[in-house]
This record gives structure tokens, C-alpha cells and sequence, in this order.
């Protein structure tokens, strides 16, 4: 048995904690815990990290419903990392992927991201109702759900804008352009139906009122 005073935090007081599914064995996600967090998680029975964009402790599922139940938490050979096996209530990963490590790795003939094979993967998650997806959970919820994780996410853009926080601003930009995409999905709306919206608008010159 460990003490949590015999492990060795790095400068900014944390530990790396990889996170594994009981039942799979499948790596789930890597997060960072400081002494604080890893005593809620040990006292709670469920993981609680330190969130090193926000400067927060972060509660795993706390507004998704994503909960990790932990079954027991092991610190390396070093004792400057740990492994927390957990079943989980639902998806690991933010954008609804069962675990964090889902993207392969390419050199450089990486495919370039797009936002319309997002919004097709989506659209697909409307019609495919995938177990354990958060997006399908969304879905499932109707768009009550939606409309109140987009005024969450307005919400968060604002504080970070607010903060100056550009790190965290982008972070936060991007969780709202997803879950306004969910709701595109859900109401039919097409990345197209927004562009031309945008471009009979001329938005960016548009003359104003200074009185």
C-alpha cells in the first residue's frame, strides 16, 4: 500500500492518472490529478481530476452524466504515475467516443480535419443511436438537452473570452460549435444552409449605427 504522501506530484503538484475500463481493459483517457483530487476520487469512489486549462478541479461526468466508478487505483514502479481502473457509466471521451485514444497517428499525409465529416458523423449518430455515445445521449434527450449544453457552452466562451484566456477560449469555442452542430442535426439544418445564410450578409462590412 502506497501513501499518498510517498507520491512524487510534479512542480505544479500532479500526477498523471491513466484511466482504464474494468471490464475491457481498454485505455479510456489520460488526465492529471493533484493531492486534492486524488483524495475526492478516494473518497468519493469516483474520479475527480485537476483540469490544467481551467485551474479547476474537474468531476468526471459531473454535467454529462459520464460518471467513473473507480475499483481500485495503482501507482507505478516510480510512483510519479498513476492507473485508475474504473466502470464507467457512460462514454470517456468529450466528443463521445467510448475512450480519449481513438484518432491514428499519421505522418505527413495526415488527412486534414473537416467540419463536414463531423457534421457527418453526427447526422449518422441521429439515425445509428450508438451505445455510450455522448452524442447519442444528446440525441436521446431531445433538444431541451441541446439548447441548455449550448447556453452552458455561451456561457464558458464568455468567461473565457471575459478571462483573456486564449487557450481556454478556443476550447470553449469548439465545445459550442460542436453542440451547435448537434442541434443543426437535430432541426435539419445543413453546414450549407449556414453558409449562404452567411454570405447573403455581407456580416463583416455591414455599416452601423454610431447614434
Amino acid at each position: 500500500m502506497i501513501g499518498i504522501d510517498e507520491l512524487k506530484f510534479d512542480k505544479d503538484g500532479l500526477i498523471p492518472a491513466i484511466v482504464v475500463d474494468a471490464d475491457t481493459g481498454a485505455v479510456l483517457m489520460l488526465a492529471y490529478m493533484n493531492d486534492e483530487s486524488l483524495r475526492i476520487s478516494i473518497y468519493e469512489g469516483q474520479t475527480c481530476f485537476w483540469s490544467r486549462s481551467r485551474g479547476k478541479l474537474w468531476r468526471k461526468g459531473e454535467t454529462t452524466g459520464n460518471v467513473q466508478h473507480i475499483e481500485n487505483i495503482k501507482a507505478d514502479c516510480d510512483l510519479d504515475a498513476l492507473l485508475v481502473t474504473v466502470r464507467k457509466d457512460g462514454p470517456a471521451c468529450h466528443t463521445g467516443a467510448d475512450s480519449c485514444f481513438f484518432a491514428d497517428v499519421f505522418g505527413e499525409s495526415k488527412p486534414p480535419f473537416a467540419l463536414s465529416k463531423l457534421f457527418s458523423i453526427i447526422e449518422d449518430r441521429k439515425i445509428n443511436r450508438k451505445p455510450g455515445s455522448y452524442t447519442t445521449y444528446l440525441f436521446e434527450k431531445g433538444v431541451d438537452k441541446i439548447l441548455k449544453k449550448i447556453g452552458e457552452e455561451s456561457t464558458e466562451v464568455i468567461i473565457a473570452g471575459k478571462a483573456g484566456n486564449k487557450a481556454e477560449t478556443i476550447y470553449e469555442i469548439a465545445d459550442l460549435a460542436y453542440h451547435a452542430m448537434v442541434l443543426m442535426a437535430e432541426m435539419g439544418i445543413s453546414p450549407e444552409d449556414v453558409i449562404k445564410e452567411l454570405a447573403s450578409r455581407h456580416v463583416v462590412d455591414k455599416k452601423v449605427d454610431n447614434d
